[in-house]
Formats: structure tokens, C-alpha cells, sequence
């Protein structure tokens, strides 16, 4: 075992997480959920949800049976919904495929939608006893600082570089408080900003320490300037209810309900009208609502409308009247719950 394992291991059985939700077990399930939701969320975000969805759906069976509905429901607000497709997708191929039973080799892991192989590594050493060497974003920054290694971790040359290192390092004993350990480090004490170089216990080994390069090391990814794309929403009210649109299942927020879109120069009295069915009277528009993406930012423009009159072309399946504070809880992403939520402020103010 390397010092730096050695140290890793014992910092961790005596300052790091014990306590989580998803520690102290060994059922890969209820550890396969816990790792996907981490992916690119901190832990603080994560624990409420992982409660709710663990309660929600107890079993990878029941995971399977529910509807994608359900599922995206209970990720609402967590973002970056393609892990909950993606994980709903693999619990009914483990049902398929194995049986219902969580896969117990490697390549079997691997070869479940959502799973990559350093959350694939996490759940086989957790859950399994079968160590493998991960290497996820706060695990990159703690081997980039303490090797020195330059470059854009996520660069194709400096990603298996830094494989090579996690599989170097990986000691054969202690495997989960080593794991569990570098997990840990990344996420407290070698933090992306104001990391706490003074109390890590590998300090005295971490050239970037040594050689006052902290503050650059990880490289940060190359920027390019964020497309800014402008939309608007038609916030639809009959009586207590509002209309919801299903998102195709491709693109942006896929399989969420949404509000109907238009393109900023389309007028929204007209699209309700020809699309929709709907005779409605223009209210004011709510204030924009900027939301970043990963390749873009979107400002959303809520318009509201008041339906006067009505035909059966409204009820086409990709819609649905629902009250509001229903729309609120349903499936739905951040910015559109933001919008409802301007609504139903609206509507108490006027009250």
C-alpha cells in the first residue's frame, strides 16, 4: 500500500462521512441510486431526494414497474434528467437481463444504461467487496493537485493519465475507506475553491502544495461562450387549472411536462388559438426567467393567457388541464416550477 493510500485510509476512518444515507450497507441498489444522483450534485442536494425516492420506490421491481412519469416526478428539481431515464431504463433491464438481481461482475455493471466506469468502480467496491479504482470529478482535482498533473482532466491524454494513477493507488486492503476516502477529500477539504490545504492529510506529498500552484491546478475546461437563446412559455389559466405539455422524448427536459412554447416572434393569442383550441385574452407578462444549460443559456418569457372559450382539440394526449398546485408538484423542471410559482403569487395578490 502507498503512503498515500495509507493516509487517505486512515483520515478517513477518523474524519470522513459515516453517516450518510447510503453508508453502512451493502444492498447495491440502494447504493447504484445514491451514485447516480451524486453524479455532478453535491451531497447536500441529494440526501432529501435520495429519501423520497428510495421510499417511493423501495426495489430495483418497483423501480422497474413504476412509469417514467413517476420516476421523473420524484427527480423533479434535481436536474440533469437523463440519470433518472437512464436509471429507470436499467432497473428494467436488470429485470430483463438478470433476473431482477443487481449484476455482481464489472462488465455487467458497465453495461447498464446511466453507468460509466468510475460509478460502475464505486458501486462494485461498495456494494460488492470488489474493489475497482474510481476517478469522479472531486477524485480528478485531488490526484491533478497532488501529481501535478496539467491539463484539462476531462482531455482525452490527461484522463488516462489520471486512470493510471487511480489504478496505481488503489491498495488491495481498506478498499472502501480508501474510496470513500478520496471521495471525501475532494468534497471537503480539496475543494474546487478555498480548499483546506493546511488540514488534508496528504499535504505533505501534494505538489501542487508544495509548488503554490492550488489555486490553478485542476486545469479549468477551455471556455466557450454560452449560446444565449430566448423563448416563451404561454402560462394557460382556466379557472383554477393551468395547461401542461408533454416534452417530446428527445432534447431538453425530455418527458417532463412543460408549458407550450413558441418562438419569441409568433404571437401567443394566434398559436393558442390555431394549436391549441383556445380562445384566451392576453394578461401581462410575468418577469423572464433565465436558466443555464451546459452548451447554453435559455431566457424564458411567461406569458399568461385566459382561456374565454374553449374546443376538444385542448385534449389531444400531450396535454392536460391541472390545477395548479398540482402542476406544481408534478414532473416538471426547475424553471417551469419557478414559473408556477410566479402564477400562484399572482393569483393570491389579486385575491
Amino acid at each position: 500500500m502507498s503512503n498515500f493510500a495509507g493516509a487517505i485510509i486512515a483520515w478517513q476512518k477518523q474524519h470522513g462521512r459515516h453517516d450518510l444515507p447510503w453508508q453502512n450497507m451493502v444492498d447495491p441498489y440502494a447504493i447504484w441510486v445514491s451514485e447516480i444522483m451524486l453524479q455532478q450534485t453535491q451531497v447536500a442536494a441529494v440526501i432529501g431526494y435520495y429519501a423520497n425516492f428510495m421510499q417511493r420506490f423501495p426495489t430495483i421491481a418497483a423501480l422497474a414497474n413504476a412509469s417514467q412519469e413517476d420516476v421523473l416526478q420524484s427527480w423533479s428539481g434535481l436536474g440533469y434528467y437523463s440519470r433518472a431515464r437512464n436509471l429507470h431504463n436499467a432497473a428494467q433491464k436488470i429485470v430483463d437481463d438478470f433476473g431482477g438481481a443487481f449484476p455482481t461482475q464489472f462488465v455487467d455493471i458497465l453495461s447498464l444504461p446511466g453507468i460509466g466506469r468510475s460509478t460502475a468502480a464505486a458501486i462494485s467496491t461498495f456494494a460488492l467487496n470488489a474493489p475497482q479504482p474510481i476517478l469522479d470529478g472531486n477524485v480528478k482535482r485531488v490526484f491533478a493537485r497532488h501529481f501535478n498533473i496539467a491539463g484539462y482532466t476531462g482531455a482525452p491524454k490527461i484522463a488516462q493519465k489520471l486512470w493510471q494513477i487511480a489504478e496505481r493507488e488503489n491498495p488491495k486492503a481498506d478498499a472502501i475507506a480508501y474510496t470513500q476516502g478520496l471521495m471525501d477529500l475532494g468534497a471537503t477539504l480539496c475543494a474546487r475553491t478555498k480548499p483546506k490545504c493546511a488540514a488534508c492529510p496528504v499535504n505533505a506529498g501534494c505538489a501542487a502544495y508544495k509548488l503554490g500552484l492550488v489555486s490553478s491546478l485542476p486545469t479549468p475546461k477551455p471556455r466557450k461562450t454560452l449560446l444565449e437563446k430566448s423563448t416563451t412559455m404561454l402560462v394557460i389559466i382556466n379557472n383554477h387549472e393551468v395547461l401542461l405539455e408533454k416534452r417530446p422524448q428527445t432534447g431538453i427536459w425530455a418527458g417532463l411536462w412543460s408549458l407550450p412554447e413558441i418562438e419569441m416572434h409568433e404571437i401567443a393569442t394566434e398559436i393558442a388559438q390555431s394549436r391549441l383550441g383556445l380562445e384566451v385574452e392576453s394578461g401581462e407578462p410575468f418577469p423572464i426567467v433565465n436558466h443555464a444549460f451546459t452548451h447554453f443559456k435559455l431566457a424564458i418569457t411567461p406569458q399568461p393567457l385566459h382561456v374565454i372559450k374553449q374546443t376538444p382539440r385542448v385534449m389531444q394526449s400531450k396535454c392536460i388541464w391541472m390545477p395548479l398546485d398540482e402542476a406544481i408538484s408534478a414532473a416538471i423542471a426547475t424553471p417551469i416550477r419557478t414559473i408556477l410559482n410566479q402564477l400562484k403569487i399572482s393569483q393570491i395578490n389579486t385575491l
